[in-house]
């Protein structure tokens, strides 16, 4: 079989190359008609759980009172906020912003309800409220209610009256909705494994519906934010103004992905030109490399847009790291290349090709297979966008190789070249450094990387999932400036909502008193009834009455008094509205039902709707967090909440359900750390099978395994010690830094195999080991490091913090399999004495 393979190969590629470049110039092309179907996917959705059983609870409540899906204009201006040419800037914003098609209400200072300004009644709400827009409104009194309003301070307008924030809300989208609850409904059929043949067919078509249109609607949102900030340079010379909101922050995240994508290409591309000309100085070893890479690169982007494959944040690095990788084969290939001209300086071209493929397919296939099984690690995260990285990357990796062994030596057929390799390289020097090294201080080589790897084992155990999201972004971005602002000045920035229930023996109760009702039983209770129907929702409720408000307030006293708090919102700020207009007072459940019941649409859409369901057996507390607090950890404000609700207030643990983006979020963090030491065991037991099945030895596998058993504690405790989190980003690194890390074993071993039989002495054939394998690990590490390090230009910090982490552990990769690797195959001696395995 392998030698049908072989010559097979021989035929079709060795002595075929014109053939071979021609039809991979066909598969490029084909690919390439789909490059322009090719699409990022930034959405807040691609940042959470798929899965999460939160979800479909934070979906319900968004669809119930009001969704965070909205954007916040912040406006400083240079003079007074109150002053008319302010306010009618404000307007006139306003105004412009209203006649963006998509948007459906903008609530800015000028549209807010005002109580005091001049005080009322309760008898006069039913008529109306007077906004900051009305002629009859007494200014002075307005400016001092919308500073100090329960409702209005440090949300429309800062505490000390020098900015004011604009609420922008855009249309619901109700083909999205549809579409994406469709697809969710089939999709949790589906982990149960009840899916009929039609019903996988109904989902393949809705996914492929729901992407197509979020990538319209996404670029539909991505204008309407570039026409508001356009609209908002027209004002920058009276005020200051930022722009802040969940949209905001994906679109701008889009551009930066999409940026990133581009300088990374092209910065990628540049520097290993520049090093395959100093490493190799002839124009082929430049030209064919790339050209196999870029091939690579254009099937692979074009495979994405065909299949409607969107690519996250996670996965926007994967054209640098393929780029990377086939360069990094291609490499291997050329360094045996040239060493086989030295060797055979009388050979023709075919023959040098067919030897380096002989010799070098080996250890090309098992460094793909490994590299494969490091990133297919991912798929046991849970987490979508780094699922779909892992199976990004492994069909990059196959594609790679076939690539490589095809276009590659095809190319090289018809691209001969002339001249014969230099020696006496930089590259001889440092990996020459290293034998002698070793052998001088095999003692402190040993117990230093011992030491020096439980020292970081120590120190993965301050690593933390726990990071700020504002932390994500450079200071110099619009992000990091507009939540600095709204932290500051107005209450916070990240949202979360606190849903209490009613008791579940209250509900119990009004579903005894429904059954009741329908089997016609309900004369004995006229009585009851009429009261109930007097007193209106104040009688029905659990929560709309005085008794369920006291609740209410102990609630809303307690979240804000949290440090980590800012504003919160909820019913209780409306009552206490009302208690301004009743002498201070709270009214009573009469007259409670009937301002329910009498008072403007309008202003019940602002001032119980958002805090309360139509039943009132739910409250709805609105809570924004300081996202700047340094102190601030997520799951431990969750998980405090949860607590002292209970013991502090009272309240059932079913009553309690805290929801909203934050939880979301925080849901996703605490899963990476689960993930990153579930992806860590599954993918060290899996290469370590790989290396006992390729070198055919237990003993050989676990000198193998070593060097990369050093290379993960050494980054994961640099992180732990120096308060880098495990992020979105960051949790692929350690699958990335084994995937790449183990090739260079491989090669390496490979080799030293190939050398200890010439001779059976274990120092020269480390000697001659670093001469040959070691210098293509050289280029491959040194080309693998600085194509990361072109991440550090990003404004993304997770991608910085990645790219620098990797590009330290590839070089920490080299060192490790230059030092501990060879001195523990010359100690330990797998291959024996003379033939004799030990």
């Amino acid at each position: 079989m392998k030698n049908r393979l072989i010559k097979m190969y021989d035929h079709l590629i060795v002595r075929k190359p014109a053939v071979t470049v021609f039809l991979s110039i066909l598969v490029v092309g084909f690919f390439s008609l789909f490059i322009p179907d090719f699409r990022f996917d930034i959405s807040a959705d691609s940042l959470i759980l798929e899965n999460d059983q939160d979800l479909r609870y934070y979906r319900s409540i968004q669809a119930r009172y009001e969704s965070d899906d909205y954007l916040i204009i912040t406006y400083s201006p240079n003079g007074n906020l109150f002053e008319a040419k302010t306010l009618e800037s404000i307007r006139s914003l306003r105004d412009r912003i209203l006649d963006i098609e998509r948007v459906e209400s903008v609530v800015s200072i000028l549209d807010v309800p005002l109580v005091q300004s001049p005080p009322l009644d309760l008898s006069d709400l039913p008529e109306g409220v007077l906004t900051l827009s009305d002629q009859d409104v007494d200014s002075e009194l307005a400016q001092k209610e919308l500073k100090e309003s329960p409702l209005y301070k440090n949300r429309i307008v800062g505490a000390n009256g020098d900015i004011t924030a604009m609420q922008v809300n855009f249309r619901r989208d109700d083909t999205y909705q549809r579409l994406r609850n469709n697809r969710d409904s089939l999709r949790e059929k589906q982990l149960s494994g009840e899916l009929t043949f039609n019903e996988n067919q109904e989902l393949a078509l809705l996914s492929r519906k729901f992407k197509q249109h979020t990538a319209k609607l996404m670029a539909r949102e991505e204008s309407d934010i570039a026409e508001i900030r356009a609209i908002m340079d027209d004002y920058r010379n009276g005020a200051e103004l930022y722009l802040g909101g969940i949209p905001m922050i994906v679109a701008d995240m889009m551009q930066y992905i999409r940026s990133d994508v581009r300088v990374f290409g092209l910065g990628v591309i540049t520097i290993v030109i520049l090093l395959l000309i100093i490493a190799f100085g002839e124009f082929r070893w430049v030209f064919l490399p790339m050209i196999t890479a870029l091939s690579v690169s254009l099937i692979m982007v074009g495979f994405l847009g065909l299949t409607q494959w969107r690519i996250t944040v996670v996965s926007s690095n994967f054209l640098a790291l393929l780029l990377i990788f086939v360069l990094s084969l291609t490499i291997h290939l050329i360094v045996r290349f040239r060493e086989l001209q030295l060797d055979h300086p009388d050979k023709d071209q075919r023959f040098l090709v067919t030897e380096m493929i002989r010799s070098k397919f080996m250890p090309c296939f098992y460094m793909v297979a490994t590299t494969m099984v490091a990133f297919t690690s991912l798929l046991v995260s849970g987490i979508r966008p780094v699922i779909d990285f892992g199976w990004i990357m492994a069909i990059g990796l196959i594609l790679s190789l076939i690539m490589t062994f095809t276009l590659f030596p095809a190319s090289l057929l018809l691209f001969p070249g002339r001249g014969k390799p230099k020696e006496g390289s930089l590259s001889n020097k440092i990996t020459a450094f290293f034998p002698p090294f070793i052998e001088r201080h095999d003692k402190l080589t040993l117990i230093g990387s011992a030491v020096l790897a439980a020292l970081s084992i120590m120190a993965m155990s301050n690593l933390t999932v726990e990071n700020r999201f504002i932390d994500h972004f450079k200071e110099s971005t619009e992000i990091f400036q507009g939540m600095s602002i709204i932290d500051q000045k107005l209450g916070g920035t990240t949202p979360f909502d606190v849903v209490i229930d009613a008791p579940a023996d209250f509900l119990g109760e009004e579903e005894e008193d429904d059954d009741i009702a329908a089997y016609g039983e309900e004369d004995e209770f006229e009585e009851d009834l009429f009261l109930e129907e007097s007193a209106g929702i104040a009688a029905s409720s659990y929560w709309f009455n005085n008794a369920g408000l006291v609740v209410a307030e102990s609630i809303h006293r307690y979240l804000e008094g949290i440090d980590e708090i800012g504003k919160t919102l909820s019913l209780v700020s409306t009552m206490n509205v009302l208690k301004q207009v009743n002498d201070g007072k709270m009214p009573d459940d009469l007259i409670l039902s009937v301002i329910y019941n009498k008072l403007p649409q309008k202003a019940k859409l602002g001032l119980i709707d958002p805090f309360m369901s139509d039943d009132g057996n739910q409250l709805r507390f609105s809570v924004r967090v300081f996202e700047s607090d340094v102190f601030l950890k997520r799951q431990e404000l969750l998980d405090k909440i949860r607590d002292e609700l209970q013991s502090t207030v009272g309240l059932e643990k079913g009553q309690i359900h805290l929801t909203g983006m934050m939880v979301l979020y925080n849901n996703l963090l605490q899963s990476l750390y689960r993930s990153q030491i579930l992806t860590l065991g599954v993918v060290f037991l899996a290469i370590l099978m790989m290396f006992i099945f390729l070198f055919g030895s237990i003993k050989l596998a676990m000198i193998a395994i070593i060097p990369n058993l050093l290379t993960v504690p050494l980054i994961l405790g640099l992180m732990g010690a120096t308060g880098i989190p495990l992020d979105i980003m960051t949790i692929t690194i350690a699958a990335l830094i084994i995937g790449i890390g183990v090739d260079d074993t491989i090669h390496y071993v490979h080799r030293f195999g190939e050398e200890i039989v010439v001779d059976w002495d274990y120092p020269a054939a480390v000697r001659r080991s670093h001469a040959s394998i070691g210098r293509a690990m050289y280029y491959t590490t040194m080309t693998v490091t600085v194509g990361f390090s072109i991440l550090a230009l990003s404004n993304f910090v997770p991608t910085i913090h990645f790219g620098l982490l990797t590009a330290l552990a590839m070089l920490l990769a080299l060192v490790s399999n230059l030092t501990v690797l060879p001195l523990l195959l010359e100690k330990l001696k797998p291959y024996g004495k003379g033939g004799t395995e030990g």
